[in-house]
């Protein structure tokens, strides 16, 4: 075996979509593999890693911040291959969740990369203008259709203070009110879902975390959250700037201390301080705010400072900056750059 199959067999799959479509052009054999659903199902499954994100202000449509322009992008990063214009809800491991702007404003799951989408039927609940959605696609070696989940938590009409939870099945290709009611008079921050191992969380404005057990669907609340919420080594992490510094702490029991009543145990540990080089964490220019992190998952950090959007990469601990300052107000997703088929 050349050094050619032994690349196409072994090394491929571990790259992102964009480059693979360069390597296409590389021999016949490349390209034939590299078009297979099957090479997609081990691609989707293999790579991972943060390509880049989805920014969309209020009424403008989306754009795609690379984190590496030569190695990771998407070929429409408008989504106008999408029926009708959108905005972006959230992500997952390559997909999008987008909605509608015009009559019920229909969810649809696509993935930037191949242009393919499904549009979802209507849920039976009001979500809301800005729906507290959470998508859930986890790659599987034994799937080869993406198989992924929706969760959504919205005021309860019924019931004062109350937030339920209505989740759709892509297997089912239908949507279901759980019987689960929370009830709590914190007003939850709709885009700062995610999910780490069946467990969705939600922050609310008053520092606290909404918990949602996919398999038990039972809520609670966990107190002391901090900022910016993501996955970190298979565990929900929260990320902040405490300059000069940037701060991960991780969950250290998901289980025990979200769906315990009364625990005093602190239920955060630390993973990461780090210490920005100047100018970045001077008080001039690049200075931290205590609200600059935007994103904290995975090996990535995105952060605001002098006007700037950085992004710190935890493995190499190298910083870089792939933008101007965003809007506060607008809608970021991080993208996987994956060839995941629907």
């Amino acid at each position: 075996m050349d050094l050619k199959d032994i690349i196409k067999n072994h090394a491929l799959e571990f790259l992102p979509a964009k480059s693979l479509l360069r390597f296409t052009g590389v021999c016949r054999d490349w390209k034939l593999d590299i078009k297979t659903p099957f090479f997609a199902h081990k691609q989707s499954y293999s790579f991972r890693g943060i390509s880049g994100f989805f920014y969309q202000s209020n009424a403008g449509p989306p754009l795609f911040i690379s984190i590496n322009p030569n190695a990771y992008g998407v070929p429409d990063p408008s989504l106008k291959f999408l029926p009708e214009p959108v905005d972006i809800r959230a992500s997952s491991n390559g997909l999008l969740c987008c909605q509608g702007r015009d009559g019920y404003k229909a969810y649809y799951i696509c993935n930037p990369v191949t242009r393919k989408w499904t549009k979802l039927p209507k849920p039976n609940a009001d979500h809301g203008h800005d729906p507290a959605i959470v998508l859930i696609f986890e790659p599987s070696l034994l799937n080869f259709v993406a198989e992924y989940k929706l969760v959504c938590a919205f005021p309860s009409v019924d019931f004062d203070n109350g937030y339920e939870f209505e989740i759709y099945s892509s297997r089912e290709e239908s949507w279901r009110v759980s019987g689960e009611i929370f009830f709590s008079k914190s007003t939850l921050l709709p885009r700062s879902g995610v999910h780490v191992n069946d467990i969705v969380y939600w922050l609310a404005l008053n520092g606290q975390i909404l918990v949602f057990d996919l398999k038990m669907e039972r809520a609670q609340q966990l107190n002391r959250g901090y900022g910016t919420l993501g996955m970190m080594d298979g565990k929900l992490c929260s990320t902040y700037s405490q300059p000069p510094t940037l701060v991960v702490r991780t969950l250290c029991n998901a289980y025990t201390n979200t769906m315990a009543m009364g625990s005093n145990v602190e239920p955060w540990v630390m993973k990461h301080q780090i210490t920005l080089p100047a100018p970045m964490s001077s008080g001039t220019g690049y200075g931290l705010k205590s609200r600059s992190v935007v994103f904290g998952s995975g090996n990535v950090i995105m952060f605001r400072g002098g006007g700037k959007m950085h992004v710190y990469d935890i493995k190499t601990k190298e910083i870089q900056c792939v933008c101007d300052e965003l809007n506060s107000s607008g809608r970021l997703v991080s993208h996987v750059n994956s060839l995941v088929e629907l």
